[in-house]
C-alpha cells in the first residue's frame, strides 16, 4: 500500500477512458463542509499530474482548470467529478457536498462509488452527520478509510484525532480503525508550533519527507525508531486479527517476524473486504511544490487496498414490467445497464448526465432506452422513451475530455439526454431494463412560491418540472386544498439553492409566500337551516325551499346525505340537486373558507313549484340551508395532525421531547435503538412543524433525523382557530 519502500513514480495525468473495470476505482470522498474534501481532491489532481503548479492541464490545454475546480467546488452543493490516473488505473474521484441540505448528492456519490474516503479535520473532528453516514456504509459493507487534514492547525493533534475516529467508527472493535502513518515535524517555530513536514510509515519503518515540495524517501534514525514501536505493535496486530489466514496470530504471538509483503496483503484484502478502515494523513502542496503531504500514499492506497468494481455487488436489476432480471457482475460485454447518477444543466450543450455503468458499454450516438419509475409522488413522471446520447466525456473543471466510450464499473458524463433524470436507468433499446433506485431522504421542508409577474408565471411550470428532473431529493406539490405551489426541500441552504436555480438558469423570478396548511371544518353540535331560493322577475322563475339537518360524524367520515322527505314536498328528481348543492357549499367552506367534512345532512322537508323550480334552484336552496345551520352553530376549526418519529442522540432526547410539547406535541412513546440513540414518537399539529427540519438540526447539532406522516385532522385550540377565522375575515 502507500507503506512500501518504493512509491509510484511519475505522473499519469487526466483519465482517459479505462478498458477493464480490474482498472478503475471508484471512491466517494465523505466529512463535514470545511473538513478539506475538496482541498484534498486538487491535492490528489496535482500528484497525480492531472494540473501542474500554474494550475494548467498537463497536455497542452490553455484553461486553468484547476481553478476552475477550486471556484466551482468552493461553491459547490452538488456531487462533483474529478477523474484522474494514477500508476495505470483510472480513479474517479467523487466530491460530495459537506452540507446536512444535500445528502441526496452524498447518497448519489455513494450509490456511484466503490469505497468511501471519510475526510475529518483535525481541528473540527467528527461531527454527527459523518458518524451517520458511517453507518450508512457499515449497514452495507462499503470499504472505507479515513484521512486526516488540516494538519498545519495549530490545534492539531493527530494521536488524539485517531483516538476519537477510533471511537467514533470502530464500533465494538477500535483497532479496526488505526494509522498507517505517524506525523513527521519539523523545527519548532518561535510560536511553539512544529510543521507536519513528512510522515513515518508503521509497517515500512520509512520516512517520507514533503518538506521540499517533493517526496523523499529515507531510513528513520535510532532515536526515532522507539517513538513508533507501540504504534506500529498495534497496527500489525490490527491487521493480523483480520487476516483469513488463522495462523499468522499465533505466529505473531509465538515471536515469529511476519514478512513486510505478508503484512501489506492482508492490510489491503482487510480494507477491501471492509472489515479494517486504515487512517492516513494529507495535506495540500505548498506553493510552487508538486505534491501534497500523503497524497502518494493515499494514491497508493486507494489503488491497492480499496475494491475494483468487479467485487461489487449490483443493485437488482428487473424488466420494466418488474420480473428480476439476473446479470452477470460488472460485464463489459454483457446487456447494458447503467444510472444517471446526477443531473445538471450546461448553458451550452443542455442536460448533462452523470452516469455510472454497471454492465455492458455505453459508446456515443448509440440510442439507449431511458426508463425512470417510482418518483410521481415527488413530481416525476413514470416514463419509458428511446433516446439518443450524444458525446461521452470526462470532466475536469469547466473543460469536458471526450471519452471513446465507458465499460462497467466505470463513470462518464452523457450529452443530450433530454429526457433522462436522477435515477433513471439507460439499457438497450431493445432489452429495456430497470435498476432499482437507492433511497431518497424525504424532503420535509416546505416552502410556497408564486411567479413574480406575468412573464415568470409563463414560465415557472417549465423551470419547476427542469428543477425537480435534476434533484429528485425535491418534491414539487400543487396544493389542491391552499392552491399554493410548494417545493419540498431538505433545508434552507437547499431551498435558497432552489430559488437561485430557477432565477438563473431558467429566468424565473418567484416569491415566496406563508405556506398553508390544509385546515377542514365541521360541526361541533346539531344544527338545522332553511334555504329559501324564491326569485320572481317576470319570464321563467326560481323557486325551491328545503329544510335540512346537520349533525358531527366522527372523523374520516366525509359527508353523508340522508332523504327523509315524506309526501313528496320535495319531487324526487330534485333531491339529488339538494345534495349536490350541499357538497358544493361544504367544499367551499362555512367559516373560515376551508372544506367541511364528517358531517351527516338530513334533508327533511321543503317545498317545489310546479314550473320555476329547477335543479339549479334546489342547488342554491341547499347551500343556503347549511350555510344558515352553520351560522347558528358552532364550528370546529380542524387542523391536520402528523405523526412523527425523530431518532436522535440520547444527550438531546429531552430537549426534543421538551420541544415537541412546545408545538403542542403529543408524545406517545420512546424505544432505545442501537448507536446510543432513542426514537422518539409524537402527534405533533402540522402548523407546528413547518420548519421541524431547520429547528431539529439546530436543536440536535445535526444528529436527529425526523420522518412524518398524516394522522388525521383534530379540532383546533378556539384562541388559534379563532386568530385564523379574523384573519380569513380580513383577508376576504
Amino acid at each position: 500500500m502507500g507503506d512500501k519502500a518504493n512509491a509510484h513514480p511519475g505522473a499519469a495525468g487526466r483519465a482517459t477512458a479505462a478498458d477493464h473495470p480490474a482498472s478503475v476505482r471508484n471512491v466517494v470522498l465523505v466529512g463535514h463542509s470545511g473538513s478539506g474534501k475538496t482541498t484534498l481532491v486538487e491535492a490528489l489532481a496535482l500528484t497525480a499530474g492531472a494540473v501542474n503548479r500554474a494550475g494548467r492541464v498537463e497536455d497542452g490545454g490553455t484553461v486553468s482548470d484547476y481553478d476552475e475546480i477550486e471556484h466551482r467546488q468552493q461553491r459547490s452543493v452538488q456531487l462533483s467529478l474529478v477523474p484522474v490516473e494514477w500508476d495505470g488505473y483510472k480513479i474517479n474521484l467523487l466530491d460530495t457536498p459537506g452540507y446536512a441540505d444535500f445528502v441526496g448528492e452524498l447518497r448519489a456519490g455513494l450509490r456511484a462509488a466503490d469505497a468511501a474516503l471519510f475526510v475529518v479535520s483535525a481541528s473540527d473532528g467528527v461531527d454527527g452527520s459523518t458518524r451517520m453516514v458511517w453507518e450508512e456504509c457499515a449497514a452495507v459493507g462499503m470499504p472505507r478509510a479515513i484521512v486526516i487534514t488540516h494538519l498545519e492547525s495549530a490545534r492539531a493533534n493527530f494521536e488524539e484525532m485517531t483516538r476519537t475516529c477510533a471511537e467514533a467508527f470502530g464500533g465494538d472493535d477500535p483497532d479496526a480503525v488505526l494509522p498507517l502513518y505517524l506525523p513527521l515535524r519539523g523545527p519548532q517555530a518561535p510560536d511553539g508550533h512544529a510543521p507536519v513536514t513528512g510522515l513515518i510509515g508503521l509497517l515500512s519503518q520509512k520516512l517520507f519527507d514533503y518538506s521540499t515540495g517533493e517526496r523523499k524517501e529515507s531510513e528513520p534514525g535510532e532515536d526515532q525508531l522507539p517513538l513508533i514501536e507501540e504504534a506500529r505493535n498495534r497496527l500489525i496486530e490490527g491487521i493480523i486479527s483480520e487476516s483469513e489466514d488463522e495462523t499468522l496470530m499465533d505466529r505473531y504471538l509465538g515471536g515469529e517476524e511476519i514478512d513486510f509483503k505478508t503484512l501489506v496483503e492482508d492490510l489491503e484484502r482487510a480494507v477491501a473486504r471492509g472489515v479494517f478502515f486504515p487512517v492516513l494523513a494529507a495535506a495540500p502542496a505548498a506553493e510552487g511544490a508538486r505534491q501534497g503531504l500523503g497524497t502518494v500514499e493515499l494514491l497508493e492506497m486507494v489503488t491497492r487496498g480499496f475494491p475494483t468494481p468487479l467485487e461489487r455487488e449490483a443493485p437488482r436489476v428487473t424488466t420494466v414490467d418488474g420480473k428480476p432480471r439476473e446479470l452477470k457482475l460488472c460485464d463489459p460485454d454483457g446487456p447494458l445497464v447503467a444510472e444517471v447518477v446526477k443531473t445538471s444543466s450546461d448553458p451550452y450543450v443542455g442536460r448533462v448526465s452523470l452516469v455510472r455503468v454497471f454492465s455492458g458499454t455505453l459508446r456515443p450516438d448509440e440510442t439507449v432506452h431511458v426508463s425512470g419509475h417510482g418518483l410521481a409522488d415527488r413530481g416525476h413522471e413514470d416514463h419509458d422513451v428511446d433516446e439518443r446520447i450524444g458525446a461521452l466525456s470526462g470532466p475536469f473543471g469547466k473543460q469536458q475530455r471526450v471519452l471513446t466510450h465507458c465499460i462497467a464499473g466505470d463513470l462518464a458524463c452523457v450529452a443530450k439526454l433530454s429526457r433522462a433524470e436522477t435515477g433513471d436507468t439507460l439499457s438497450a433499446k431493445d432489452d429495456p431494463l430497470l435498476m432499482e433506485p437507492w433511497e431518497m431522504p424525504d424532503p420535509l421542508l416546505p416552502l410556497a412560491i408564486q411567479a413574480h409577474s406575468k412573464a415568470d408565471e409563463d414560465k415557472l411550470s417549465q423551470g419547476l418540472s427542469r428543477l425537480v428532473a435534476e434533484d429528485p431529493t425535491m418534491r414539487l406539490e400543487q396544493n389542491q386544498d391552499t392552491h399554493q405551489v410548494v417545493l419540498w426541500c431538505l433545508g434552507e441552504a437547499h431551498a435558497d439553492v432552489a430559488l437561485e436555480r430557477l432565477r438563473s438558469r431558467y429566468g424565473v423570478q418567484v416569491d415566496v409566500v406563508p405556506h398553508k396548511v390544509s385546515l377542514r371544518e365541521t360541526f361541533a353540535a346539531k344544527s338545522a337551516g332553511r334555504g329559501r331560493h324564491v326569485k320572481q322577475s317576470g319570464g321563467h322563475g326560481q323557486y325551491a325551499i328545503c329544510e335540512i339537518e346537520v349533525e358531527p360524524l366522527p372523523g374520516g367520515s366525509g359527508i353523508e346525505f340522508v332523504d327523509k322527505v315524506v309526501g313528496g314536498a320535495v319531487p324526487r328528481q330534485f333531491i339529488p340537486s339538494v345534495d349536490k348543492g350541499v357538497r358544493a357549499q361544504a367544499a367551499k367552506g362555512v367559516a373560515a373558507g376551508h372544506p367541511l367534512i364528517d358531517i351527516r345532512v338530513t334533508l327533511l322537508d321543503g317545498k317545489a313549484h310546479s314550473v320555476d323550480s329547477s335543479d339549479a334552484a334546489f342547488q342554491t336552496a341547499g347551500a343556503l340551508a347549511l350555510r344558515e345551520a352553520a351560522a347558528d352553530a358552532r364550528i370546529h376549526l380542524l387542523e391536520p395532525v402528523a405523526e412523527v418519529s425523530v431518532l436522535v442522540g440520547d444527550d438531546y432526547v429531552g430537549a426534543v421531547m421538551s420541544d415537541l410539547s412546545g408545538r403542542r406535541g403529543r408524545v406517545l412513546g420512546t424505544e432505545q435503538t442501537s448507536g446510543g440513540r432513542t426514537l422518539v414518537r409524537a402527534e405533533v399539529p402540522e402548523i407546528e412543524i413547518g420548519r421541524y427540519a431547520v429547528d431539529l438540526r439546530s436543536l440536535s447539532h445535526g444528529t436527529a433525523r425526523f420522518s412524518r406522516r398524516y394522522a388525521r385532522h383534530e379540532p383546533m385550540p378556539p384562541q388559534i382557530a379563532e386568530r385564523i377565522r379574523e384573519e380569513a375575515r380580513d383577508g376576504s
